[in-house]
């Protein structure tokens, strides 16, 4: 058979050759000229990325007539030999079909010879991570120690498979996915040289399926050229890989973001019909989208943009589709392309995240309207409060002349549903000890994590309360929010019964919003300070006010007197 496939016939010969890998080629050609290479390297990497065509060049180069080289001559008998595998002294090993101890012992036995035909015996050993146990612990000493003549290449696409004791006897490279655009250019030139039409257009859907891999974009390169006719078109290629083209991946994200479900449904029905692998259509939409995601943060990275082609379409949809919309849609679809992995029905999962899709854009377009309307009621509401406070200074002024009594506050519902026992907090404030406050704070730390163990949802309730005062028979707790009172009260036979416990009485607990407790106590330092006032009017007032005070509810209540 004379034809031989593109990505053999055009397999790299020297370093700059090897495509999208400049931190390797490089620092092995300074290496080399240097004569400071390593006895032992480790190339790892995903398939199709030039690990064993770049132990492949570095064996040529070494052993070059012309050596030291950054490249080699590809002319001298060395070179020629080594690219056409007549030299024994470089020997290229599957791990995969010689994992064993023996395959190894073997080796270990004959790297002692020197070369016969080259400066440098070069063993290259491919899929590394598929020897034995045995196998490694078998290459260990020879790895560590070789002979001068003798070099180790050990290529591997799973290197954590790989024991550390053999990591670390060798010079490690890690080769990375080869980009877009440099697969592209690749391509062009070799399709130049080949004398072959392809479009652009051809060559970027090519490259986009590869997925980071040269070997397998100039196979898929090579199967649409058989396909094609005249000129490799798009339309060769998206038929060869299963792709979806773009019209169609723009006209599925405008009916979702439409909100029009039959349309987008009859779309992925007309594409899976057609024959498109329903994985691949998955992943051309996550792209599709991550394009126009990136298109709309930063319209000056077109270059980036993997799967789509800026168009007229394209840029109504970037305009038209919000980024959230996007991104949500982004997260619904990946889990759409793990879930359709394990099934025999991959379109069922499809069309449920399209209507998923379709029915958070409807949810979120109706949740919007409610939002105004109830952004109007708040307006309408704080438009009432703030005319009611306007006129407040009016309606004091004109009551002047009625004595100037503290009025107490009735009990009354909050906006949860909550009705505070203001007279009953008043008794305890007036039988508050600061010993039964100290005593208690002392000990709620203890209290919370004995109701976290018996009961979650009352330690969630009342996590973010505080003891605020405290008499012998009743302790009143502040709460940050008003609704965790409602909550409290729910749990109170269980919250009051693990605090019995701890303290070693039984005490009534009073639930309170924090807003209410500083009102308050503020009303109660300020009525005792008119009493005492009264009672001793001679008297210092700062003093007695302290004193009552700290008595009463704690060193805290002096910061608001103050």
């Amino acid at each position: 058979m004379s034809y031989q496939a593109l990505y053999r016939v055009w397999r790299p010969r020297n370093f700059s050759d090897v495509v999208g890998q400049s931190h390797i080629t490089r620092t092995l050609q300074n290496a080399i000229i240097q004569e400071k290479f390593s006895h032992a390297y480790l190339f790892s990497g995903p398939r199709g990325t030039g690990k064993t065509s770049a132990a492949k060049i570095f064996a040529k180069t070494v052993n070059c007539e012309q050596s030291p080289v950054k490249e080699p001559c590809n002319q001298c008998d060395a070179c020629r030999g080594i690219q056409d595998g007549s030299i024994s002294d470089v020997i290229e090993i599957d791990a995969a079909s010689n994992n064993g101890v023996e395959q190894i012992r073997d080796i270990r036995d004959k790297v002692k010879y020197a070369p016969t035909a080259v400066t440098y015996k070069v063993y290259i050993v491919d899929e590394v991570h598929m020897l034995s146990i045995g196998a490694f612990n078998a290459l260990l000493k020879t790895l560590e120690e070789p002979p001068k003549h003798v070099i180790f290449i050990l290529a591997t696409t799973e290197p954590h498979k790989i024991p550390l004791t053999i990591i670390s006897r060798c010079q490690r490279f890690d080769f990375k996915r080869i980009s877009q655009v440099a697969m592209e250019e690749r391509m062009r030139k070799i399709v130049d040289e080949e004398a072959v039409a392809v479009t652009d257009e051809a060559l970027r859907a090519v490259a986009l399926s590869a997925e980071g891999g040269m070997r397998d974009a100039l196979s898929l390169l090579d199967q649409a050229i058989s396909y094609s006719e005249d000129q490799v078109e798009l339309t060769d290629v998206l038929a060869v890989t299963g792709s979806v083209s773009q019209e169609k991946l723009a006209q599925v994200v405008d009916a979702m973001s439409n909100q029009n479900v039959q349309q987008a449904l009859q779309h992925v029905d007309d594409i899976i019909q057609s024959g498109k692998d329903p994985g691949r259509f998955v992943f051309d939409l996550i792209y599709y989208l991550r394009d126009l995601l990136l298109y709309q943060s930063a319209p000056g990275l077109e270059q980036l943009l993997e799967r789509a082609i800026v168009n007229d379409t394209f840029n109504q949809l970037s305009e038209q589709i919000s980024a959230k919309w996007i991104q949500q849609a982004i997260t619904q679809l990946n889990q759409c392309q793990q879930e359709i992995k394990w099934t025999n029905s991959p379109k069922v999962f499809i069309e449920i995240a399209i209507l998923t899709i379709t029915d958070n854009q409807q949810n979120k377009s109706a949740d919007s309207s409610e939002a105004v309307q109830a952004l109007s009621r708040k307006i309408e509401a704080l438009e009432k409060q703030l005319t009611n406070l306007k006129n407040q200074p009016v309606a004091i002024q004109e009551g002047s002349t009625q004595p100037n009594t503290p009025k107490r506050t009735p009990s009354r519902s909050t906006k949860n549903g909550y009705r505070i026992p203001f007279e009953r907090i008043r008794q305890v404030l007036g039988e508050a000890s600061k010993t039964e406050l100290k005593q208690i704070q002392s000990n709620w730390g203890n209290f919370l994590d004995a109701l976290k163990k018996q009961n979650a949802p009352a330690h969630a309730t009342i996590q973010n309360s505080k003891p605020s005062a405290a008499s012998d028979k009743a302790l009143v707790v502040a709460f940050r929010y008003e609704i965790h009172c409602s909550l409290a009260l729910e749990h109170k036979q269980t919250i009051e019964s693990i605090l019995a416990d701890i303290i070693g009485k039984e005490i009534a607990v009073i639930p309170i919003p924090e807003m209410n407790w500083q009102e308050l106590r503020e009303e109660y330092v300020k009525k005792q300070q008119e009493q005492e006032e009264e009672t001793n009017p001679q008297q210092n007032e700062e003093d007695p006010l302290i004193d009552q005070a700290r008595k009463l509810v704690g060193d805290d209540l002096l910061e608001i007197h103050d």
